[in-house]
C-alpha cells in the first residue's frame, strides 16, 4: 500500500515554537499513527515575525548578527537571514528598529530612527547580496525611512544646509535631500517588501495617525508627526520626482515603506505570497496527499493574509485537504471553512497558565497531531 505524503506548512507559534520546531512537532505525532509515510516540512511565515528565520529554515539558509543602531541610537545586536542560494538576505526592520526596543518610558517617535535597519541593508550589500526581503512590521518608529535612507548615504538638510536630528520630529523642518553619496551599490539590487497594511503615508488613514498612538504618539504628537510626513513627501515629490504620499503600503512601518519606494529598487508585496514563494511551497504541495498548518491564534482575522489562510488557498488550487491548528481558537473562525480550510484543532488539552501552555506547545501539538493522525486511519 502506498504511503500517503504530508506536507506540513505551519507559521511559528508565538512565544512557544518557531514554524521549524512546530513541523518536527507535527511529524512526531503522525508519525505515530503513520509511521512509514512521507513528511515534507515547509516552515511559514506572513511577513511579520519570524519570517527571516522560516525562509532561512526553508531554503537551509544562515542566519547572521550584526551589530547596528537601535530606535534610540544606542546599539543593538540585531539578525538577518542569507538564504540557501548565498545571494538572497532576508531582514525584519523590527530586529533593529523595532517597538520592542524601546518601553513605555522610553517610545518617542518624534526622535526614533530606522538608522540601524538601513546599516542592516548596507551589511547585506557588503556581503554581496543581490535581492533583499524586508519585513516591515513592528517599527519604533514614524521617519518616513529617513534613518534607513541616511545609514545608505542620503543626506536631510534643513534651510541653513545643516543635517537634521534623526526621527520623525525634525521632518518638517526639511528643505533639502542630498543623494549625491547614496550608495551606488543599491542600483543593482532587488529589493522586496513584505507589506500587509495598505495605509498611505499621510492622513487620516496614515502612519502617524493609526499607528502612531502605539510606538508613543500623543494626541498632540500626532498632527506634528503628520504634517511633517506631509512636508516630507512634498520634498521628495519636488526634488526627487516620486509621489509617494498617498500609495498603498508606503504608511507601513511609521513610513519605512514609503522610504523604501523612494531611495531604493523596491515593490511592495503581502508578506505571505513572498514565503510561498520562496519556499516553493506550491511545487511541493502537488506531490502531498494531506497538508498541515496552523498558528499560535487564529480567527476571523486569519483570512486577513495570515499563514494558515495564504496555505490553504494554495492547497486548494492544488485540490489539496488542509487541516489547522491553533493554540487559541477565536470568534468567527468558521469562516476559515469557506476559505479552503477543512477542519481545526485547537491544541490545548485544559485550563492551565500561559507559561505552562506555552513550553508544553511542542508536547501539546505532537498528542493533537497523533489524534489526527488516527482519525485519518480510521477515515
Amino acid at each position: 500500500m502506498q504511503q500517503p505524503t504530508f506536507l506540513l506548512a505551519p507559521d511559528s507559534f508565538k512565544e512557544s515554537m518557531t514554524a521549524k520546531e512546530v513541523c518536527v512537532a507535527m511529524e512526531a505525532g503522525l508519525r505515530k499513527a503513520f509511521p512509514e509515510a512521507n513528511y515534507v516540512h515547509v516552515p511559514m511565515a506572513d511577513g511579520g515575525e519570524g519570517t527571516v528565520q522560516s525562509l532561512v529554515d526553508a531554503t537551509g539558509g544562515r542566519m547572521v548578527e550584526k551589530k547596528v543602531a537601535g530606535p534610540l541610537g544606542e546599539t543593538v545586536t540585531a539578525k538577518y537571514g542569507i538564504m540557501g542560494d548565498g545571494v538572497t538576505a532576508a531582514i525584519e526592520m523590527a530586529s533593529a528598529s523595532g517597538i520592542h526596543l524601546v518601553t513605555k518610558e522610553t517610545k518617542n517617535p518624534l526622535i526614533t530612527t530606522t538608522y540601524g535597519t538601513g546599516e542592516l541593508i548596507k551589511e547585506c550589500l557588503d556581503q554581496g547580496i543581490k535581492k533583499i526581503i524586508i519585513g516591515i512590521g513592528g517599527s519604533a518608529t514614524n521617519d518616513g525611512g529617513a534613518g534607513m535612507a541616511e545609514a545608505l548615504g542620503v543626506k536631510f538638510l534643513d534651510e541653513e544646509g545643516h543635517t537634521l536630528p534623526r526621527g520623525g520630529g525634525s521632518l518638517g523642518k526639511l528643505a533639502t535631500i542630498d543623494m549625491s553619496e547614496l550608495d551606488a551599490r543599491l542600483a543593482d539590487v532587488e529589493i522586496i517588501v513584505a507589506c500587509d497594511v495598505t495605509n498611505p503615508l499621510c492622513g487620516e488613514t496614515g502612519a502617524s495617525h493609526v499607528f502612531g498612538p502605539q510606538k508613543g504618539a500623543t494626541p498632540e504628537m500626532v498632527p506634528t508627526l503628520d504634517a511633517n510626513l506631509a512636508n516630507y513627501a512634498a520634498v521628495v515629490k519636488e526634488q526627487l520626482g516620486k509621489d509617494v504620499r498617498d500609495i498603498p503600503g508606503a504608511g507601513a512601518a511609521g513610513g519605512l515603506g514609503a522610504g523604501l519606494l523612494i531611495f531604493t529598487q523596491a515593490t511592495l508585496q503581502r508578506g505571505i505570497d513572498i514565503v510561498i514563494e520562496y519556499t516553493g511551497l506550491r511545487s511541493k504541495l502537488a506531490s502531498a496527499d494531506y497538508c498541515l498548518t496552523g498558528e499560535g491564534g487564529m480567527d476571523f482575522q486569519t483570512q486577513f493574509g495570515k499563514t494558515p489562510y495564504g496555505v490553504a488557498k494554495a492547497a486548494k488550487l492544488e485540490g489539496k485537504k488542509v487541516i489547522a491548528l491553533a493554540g487559541y481558537i477565536g470568534e468567527g473562525v468558521e469562516v476559515l471553512y469557506e476559505e479552503g480550510i477543512d477542519a481545526i484543532f485547537g491544541i490545548v488539552p485544559g485550563a492551565s497558565d500561559i507559561e505552562k501552555l506555552l513550553a508544553d506547545g511542542p508536547k501539546n501539538v505532537e498528542r493533537t497531531c497523533e489524534n489526527i493522525g488516527r482519525i485519518l486511519k480510521l477515515a
